[in-house]
C-alpha cells in the first residue's frame, strides 16, 4: 500500500513548510492526485488521517483534487485530455501520443487558522 507512504510524505512536507508552533493551525492540505498516479484517493486519505491522529495536525483534512490525464499527439500536436486508459489523440486518431500530466501527486496549498489578533 504506497498510500501510507504517500501520506507520510505529505505529512513531512507540512510540517517542513509551517513552523512547528503553528502545525494545529492547519486546517486544510490539499493534494492533486494524477489519474495515472495509482493512488486511491480514500485510500490516502485514511492513510494520512491515521498517521495525523494523536498530533498537532489531528484536526487537518486532506482534500484531493483528481487530476485527469492530459496528453499531447506526436503526430498532430494536438492536446487533449482522457478520462479512460484511452491514448488515442481525438484530432487525427494517432496513438502516438506524449502523457504530459497526470501521474504525479503534488501537495499545492494548506489552510491556516489566523492566530487571534495580537499573536504572531
Amino acid at each position: 500500500m504506497h498510500e501510507l507512504s504517500l501520506a507520510q510524505g505529505i505529512v513531512d512536507i507540512v510540517e517542513q513548510y509551517v513552523p512547528s508552533g503553528q502545525a494545529a493551525a492547519v486546517t486544510t492540505v490539499k493534494v492533486r492526485v494524477g489519474r495515472l498516479s495509482s493512488v486511491v484517493p480514500d485510500s490516502l486519505a485514511f492513510c494520512f488521517e491515521a498517521i495525523v491522529a494523536g498530533t498537532a495536525l489531528a484536526g487537518a483534512r486532506l482534500d484531493i483534487e483528481q487530476v485527469p490525464t492530459a496528453c499531447e499527439c506526436t503526430m498532430c500536436l494536438a492536446p487533449f485530455t482522457t478520462e479512460a486508459l484511452d491514448f488515442v489523440c481525438p484530432s487525427c486518431g494517432s496513438d502516438r501520443v506524449r502523457v504530459t500530466r497526470g501521474h504525479d501527486v503534488q501537495v499545492v496549498h494548506l489552510e491556516l487558522n489566523e492566530p487571534p489578533a495580537g499573536q504572531p
